[in-house]
């Protein structure tokens, strides 16, 4: 396995099988994400898994959630609903707040982004599709997902990531990522 090429051909997964994940599989991608790099090692991502019992609470919430912000739109509310139903596992990532200390809040954040992209990395050896949700679906604005986790009042929610065995089908129907070339976006001083 070439890193290089697992970051080439990443994608964002949603469609899943019908197949739960196994709990040493979630423990694996939760050790991957420790490794990130984090400024001053204060290690400040804390995790929480949703499966289960939880994972239809988390419907129910998102399903209040999607109707109050599109109220004209019921397609996109069972749609999105579906996808909630169709994914196995989804862990909130949270990021620590410095109080008093904006800079130290930002480069939390920046860690525990890299924290997520490795376990994005990481769940293709493992054979589990992977997706970072940051709105809509993810309720990572929203307050109600804060509660609902439990989460102190010094966390910030960084991310719902959504995982579980890719549906066949929808891999197959997957298009090439196309991208900007570094070319374009690139300023050699």
């Amino acid at each position: 396995m070439s890193i290089i090429s697992e970051l080439a051909s990443r994608r964002a997964i949603r469609d899943y099988r019908d197949q739960e994940v196994e709990v040493e599989k979630i423990k694996r991608l939760l050790e991957v994400a420790t490794w990130a790099p984090n400024d001053r090692m204060r290690e400040p991502w804390s995790f929480y898994v949703i499966k289960g019992e939880a994972k239809k609470r988390y419907e129910v919430l998102a399903k209040e959630y999607l109707e109050q912000r599109f109220p004209t739109k019921p397609h996109l509310v069972n749609s999105s609903i579906k996808v909630l139903e169709n994914t196995p596992v989804h862990i909130v990532v949270t990021s620590d707040i410095v109080p008093g200390d904006e800079e130290a809040t930002k480069d939390n954040e920046y860690a525990v982004c890299c924290a997520i992209h490795s376990m994005w990395i990481a769940s293709k050896e493992l054979d589990l599709g992977f997706v970072w949700r940051t709105r809509g679906v993810g309720l990572v604005h929203d307050e109600r997902l804060h509660q609902f986790i439990g989460a102190p009042e010094n966390k910030k929610v960084i991310g719902n990531i959504f995982i579980g065995y890719p549906d066949d089908d929808s891999i197959q129907k997957m298009k090439a990522s196309k991208r900007t070339s570094f070319e374009e976006k690139t300023v050699w001083l």
